[in-house]
């Protein structure tokens, strides 16, 4: 029966500075308890909301993909991932190196449902190692690494880019293969990235607040058209890194919601315009 198939029951962006965890100290005290206390806000949430799954949308920064071979999506299938990729990385995100649980049933799912809706991601059925793009934010939101996850990756990190539509459709599509199966009843969507960054340029530890806020104003809105509006050239005034709002997008179309900020603190510190929002479901 239609109510027994699944439903994504929270949406949450977020983003994912290695300074969120790794020197949190650093940034104003009131700046970061206003991050880490809307995390704690989101972890309140998903923990009432006992999901089956989680489906994390993020980038990946040349940690498992690179230039030969850069998919502009990339679906995960594997029954466990290790984060951080290595100790090193673990002591520098102050993340111990463990094994994160996966739901490959849903991945295999979600990557054949995309196949048959008209997008072509790249199969990683081996699994994926995680660096700050899900480590950092699945800290604060799933301490205790319990939530299997299916890991979704968008390129936010080298031109080409995915437009930011075909982003929106993309988490359009997500919901429509959440919806297509009975596995996992309850499914959480949790985007990562941005916001404002520049990654080893001059510029970095510069934020763009005015794009931030504006960003974050059509989040709020749910407004489509402005969401997919955005050029490459006008993303690139906010840093190369802020190409990572595509996982926002992502997210966006899987809500088909406005969402609430529930923080945005623009902190030099961490090199990030840092925000968390939660949609309106």
């Amino acid at each position: 029966m239609e109510k027994d198939l699944g439903k994504i029951v929270g949406v949450f962006t977020t983003s994912h500075s290695p300074g969120i965890t790794g020197f949190p100290e650093r940034a104003e005290p009131a700046r970061r308890q206003a991050v880490e206390g809307a995390f704690a806000r989101v972890r309140r949430r998903i923990e009432e909301l006992e999901p089956d799954a989680a489906i994390v949308v993020s980038v990946e920064h040349f940690t498992n993909f690179f230039l030969n071979n850069l998919p502009a999506f990339a679906v995960s299938t594997a029954d466990s991932y290790l984060g951080p990729v290595t100790a090193e990385m673990g002591a520098f995100l102050n993340v111990e190196q463990h094994w994160y649980p996966g739901n490959a049933g849903l991945g295999e799912h979600v990557y054949s449902f995309a196949l048959e809706s008209g997008f072509d991601p790249a199969l990683v059925a081996g699994g994926l190692a995680f660096d700050e793009n899900f480590c950092v934010p699945l800290k604060h939101l799933d301490p205790g690494s319990r939530l299997p996850l299916v890991p979704v990756i968008v390129n936010g990190v080298n031109p080409p880019w995915p437009t930011a539509r075909r982003c929106y459709d993309f988490g359009r599509m997500i919901r429509a293969a959440v919806e297509a199966q009975r596995d996992a009843r309850r499914v959480v969507v949790l985007g990562t990235g941005g916001l404002s960054h520049w990654v080893g340029m001059p510029e970095s530890g510069t934020i763009n607040e005015e794009f931030d806020r504006d960003f974050l104003d059509r989040m709020e809105t749910g407004d489509s058209t402005r969401l997919t509006s955005y050029t490459p050239d006008e993303i690139d005034a906010a840093g190369n890194g802020a190409h990572e709002i595509r996982t926002w997008l992502v997210a966006a179309g899987a809500a088909g919601t406005p969402f609430e900020t529930l923080a945005y603190e623009p902190v030099p510190e961490w090199l990030t315009g840092t925000a968390v929002a939660a949609a309106r479901l």
